[in-house]
């Protein structure tokens, strides 16, 4: 126990490391923590939006525009994650080269790219604020009180997409902990103007609606200029310098041949997902529906943990072969998932004979509380291999076999979940039940099919 505070410690205090010799367990518990922490801050910001929106006088107009924008800004996280996975597995092997030159070139290519890229969405973004709104099939009084809010959130889209995209780099050299602080700084400025903005305290304008997009983009823009800061000013493993930024091509061809298959892996998942949300809401009722909503998001914050050690798997496999130790790199993914299988068994545990208990801190509604934990139960049934899934994608990500895990996302997601959740729910009559079910179906099959292709090895002799 000594020993882990200590390393928790050093975790949280950052600094430089070589993940490439050394204790494996210590590896994996210096760079999973932050990653934790990162992850569980970076679900803060849309959390914080409705909360003090909510409290407005229109609060019913201003959470629809928060929700809804943030449902269609969740594609751009999508780029941004995407870009991010290329821009880990690319520095990271570098690192573990000990090229710390071309691992900066690496850097400073990503992120002119995804800048480009995340004008481009600004762009389309802002001007079709009002159109996106109406797509998504919003009321006209949302239009007309909340485009401005969606106006500034895709114009805020360059600070969105940096800020996914330069974490994954200090994520691929081994410095989780700044990618952790620079989360830290968004979210704390964030929950601190969020109130001042938009009820008008002080010297502060009462912006009402509009104020929450603009505390979080100030929030975002801060982070992403203290992650410049870092990587341009001060001496870390990643340090760039303005040559770096001229586009080397063979780089940029590395990069997008990595990222391109990792953001359709990420629209595979998202889609898949309102495809079940639209089963739950069409063959139950809307207590069904705000009961599996309820359980999912108990589900998205009890998996942020084995999110956390499965990024770190990412950059262990990547330095790892990076150093030409393809049996490091084997041995730290499999460490990791005994650790995540570990923790999954007692979410497991937790959500089949708590479920109703957990549910009901968010609700007293008979329907809800029953849809709800019956989605808790049939889903954390699945948990642990939930936690082997996510390892063994993420550690192919991380070696730069992004095909791979993409092709196990589609035959998982849109040829197993989809047909069974349509079939056990319309078919047999399940109704809810049957998307339920189609979940840990799909992600066991997931877990299988990638601990295969993991032992098969043939991530080790990828080339990035």
């Amino acid at each position: 126990m000594k020993r882990f505070f200590e390393l928790l410690k050093q975790s949280l205090k950052g600094g430089e490391h070589d993940y490439t010799e050394g204790s494996v367990k210590s590896a994996i518990v210096l760079l999973s923590i932050p990653m934790i922490l990162e992850l569980s801050l970076e679900s803060v910001f849309a959390v914080v939006d409705i909360y003090f929106v909510g409290h407005l006088p229109n609060a019913d107009v201003a959470v629809a525009t928060v929700g809804l924008t943030e449902a269609v800004i969740s594609l751009v996280y999508t780029l941004g994650i995407g870009l991010s996975v290329g821009a880990t597995a690319v520095v990271s092997r570098r690192v573990g080269e000990k090229n710390f030159v071309a691992a900066s070139e690496s850097g400073a290519q990503a992120i002119w790219i995804s800048f480009a890229i995340s004008l481009v969405v600004a762009f389309l973004g802002y001007f079709f604020a009002s159109d996106i709104l109406r797509l998504m099939g919003a009321q006209p009084e949302v239009i007309q009180q909340g485009t401005s809010f969606t106006q500034i959130i895709f114009a805020s889209s360059p600070a969105i997409i940096l800020l996914f995209l330069i974490n994954g780099v200090f994520r691929g050299a081994g410095d989780a902990a700044m990618a952790m602080r620079s989360l830290w700084l968004a979210s704390i400025l964030n929950i601190i103007l969020c109130p001042l903005l938009i009820y008008g305290y002080g010297p502060f304008p009462a912006l009402g609606l509009t104020g929450a997009a603009v505390a979080t983009a100030i929030g975002r823009c801060s982070g992403v200029l203290y992650q410049c800061y870092h990587l341009f000013w001060k001496n870390r493993t990643i340090k760039i310098v303005k040559s770096y930024f001229k586009p080397k091509w063979e780089i940029v061809k590395s990069l997008l041949g990595i990222s391109l298959p990792a953001m359709f892996q990420f629209f595979i998942q998202s889609g898949s997902w309102i495809v079940l949300t639209y089963i739950v809401s069409k063959t139950g009722s809307t207590e069904a529906s705000a009961g599996y909503q309820i359980a999912i998001r108990n589900v998205v914050f009890f998996i942020l943990p084995a999110w956390g050690l499965s990024n770190a798997a990412a950059t262990l496999v990547g330095q790892n072969l990076g150093a030409k130790q393809p049996e490091r790199a084997e041995q730290s993914v499999l460490l990791t998932t005994k650790y995540n299988v570990a923790f999954m068994s007692l979410v497991t545990l937790l959500f089949v004979f708590f479920s109703k208990t957990i549910i009901g801190f968010f609700t007293e509604e008979p329907i809800i509380l029953a849809y709800g934990s019956q989605a808790l139960q049939i889903i954390g049934l699945g948990y642990i291999f939930y936690g082997i899934g996510m390892v063994m994608i993420q550690a192919l990500n991380g070696a730069g076999d992004t095909k791979t895990p993409t092709y196990i996302n589609i035959f998982c997601f849109w040829v197993l979940q989809i047909p069974i959740a349509l079939t056990l729910s319309f078919y047999f009559e399940l109704g809810p039940l049957g998307a339920f079910i189609a979940i840990p179906t799909a992600e066991t099959v997931l877990a299988l099919l990638a601990y295969y292709y993991f032992k098969k090895g043939k991530w080790k002799k990828v080339e990035v």
